[in-house]
């Protein structure tokens, strides 16, 4: 049996017109783009989702990813305004904002971001001195970063940061530099050390003037304590022979006890201390009879018998 050589044809034309539909289906991803081109001329750009193009007419022109992407740039020498030259690569943050600029606005945007940072870097390195240029990563970040992103709007680019990664000057001027820091930094440990030597001189003096204040104080203290300890001793003792003579005015004593009063206190005063002794008229009788009964108890009974004898 022979099949039609017609329906063979008809199958394969089948099968290619379906093969066409199918590779004419795209799919975008999310966070892509395609730049959609027809009989040569820009027609549209699609964005996530299904698309259909029409077979030998429409082509996709570009992929566009709308990512945010980061690029390193090689070193890039550069003169600073006291003209020492030095290595600065950059690292640029951008995203296509709008394809279509991206794939019609200039032929090679890398390259031409690269280029246009170059010469941005070159021409605000040359307006600062070296020590200047080290200390303003910052400013040179944000000047480059907003001349790039003005000149890359043409071109469906926003650059988002700029980073200065590394500034790599000569080798003589990093040892210079070196010498530098390593000096400053023995200065600071001597300002430090000179500052705590005078920090802790002055805490000491307070505390050998604390301390002196305080003994003096103490001393103070006991003084005051022993005065007013000796006044209230003579104090109690003027009281106390005050006491004594209100009682012995009361009591009224009579002469004998004052004559016996007497001879205490020239008892008392007699010690063997005293070279001059002045007796009063009063004590002087009251010694001599003293004396002469003393002799009256001290006599033997033999002599008193012959000296009743002798009066008889």
């Amino acid at each position: 049996m022979k099949i039609p050589i017609l329906e063979i044809f008809l199958v394969l034309l089948l099968i290619f017109l379906i093969a066409i539909v199918i590779s004419n289906i795209k799919v975008v991803s999310q966070g892509y783009a395609y730049v959609l081109e027809r009989l040569g001329a820009y027609h549209n750009t699609w964005e996530k989702g299904l698309h259909f193009k029409i077979p030998f007419a429409d082509k996709i022109r570009k992929k566009v990813s709308l990512k945010e992407q980061v690029v390193d740039f090689p070193p890039q020498p550069v003169i600073t305004k006291d003209n020492v030259t030095m290595q600065i690569d950059t690292v640029i943050y951008f995203q296509i904002t709008d394809p279509k600029l991206y794939c019609y606005g200039v032929e090679n945007p890398l390259s031409a971001i690269e280029n246009l940072s170059a010469t941005t870097l070159r021409n605000i390195i040359g307006d600062l001195e070296l020590d200047h240029t080290l200390t303003s990563r910052d400013v040179i970040n944000t000047k480059i970063r907003t001349i790039l992103d003005e000149a890359t709007d043409a071109w469906g680019i926003k650059v988002n940061r700029v980073e200065l990664k590394n500034i790599l000057p000569p080798k003589e001027i990093q040892d210079s530099m070196e010498k530098q820091m390593k000096a400053e930094r023995e200065r600071r440990a001597r300002i430090l050390e000179a500052e705590g030597q005078k920090t802790s001189k002055i805490l000491i003096a307070e505390g050998e003037k604390e301390s002196a204040i305080l003994q003096a104080d103490a001393q103070k203290e006991t003084k005051i304590r022993e005065a007013q300890g000796e006044a209230e001793a003579i104090t109690l003792v003027q009281t106390a022979l005050a006491e004594s003579i209100k009682l012995l005015n009361e009591a009224d004593p009579s002469k004998s006890v004052i004559a016996i009063k007497s001879l205490e206190a020239f008892q008392k005063a007699a010690d063997g201390k005293a070279t001059k002794i002045i007796i009063p008229s009063e004590i002087q009788s009251l010694a001599g009879l003293a004396a002469s009964f003393k002799e009256l108890v001290t006599d033997s009974p033999e002599e008193k018998s012959q000296k009743s004898k002798t009066e008889k």
